[in-house]
């Protein structure tokens, strides 16, 4: 498994490079999600567009599910 999965929703963890990024946004995302009893997860894999990875396509996908 990519060591960055591993700590995509940690706080401060950011693939930009330094001074480029808090590394806040997901791991406020997930809490918000989490503290609401829904869910976060990762759908698109880091080889698709992260840094260090195949592709040229910016963004990842990530879904989002709230009970109703």
């Amino acid at each position: 498994m990519d060591n960055r999965l591993e700590k995509i929703f940690q706080p401060f963890f950011t693939t930009k490079p330094t001074g480029s990024g808090t590394g806040l946004g997901l791991s406020l995302s997930y809490d918000i999600v989490k503290a609401h009893g829904g869910e976060l997860t990762l759908v698109s894999t880091f080889k698709e567009g992260l840094p260090g990875g195949g592709s040229t396509e910016p963004g990842k996908e990530f879904k989002i599910s709230l009970p109703i």
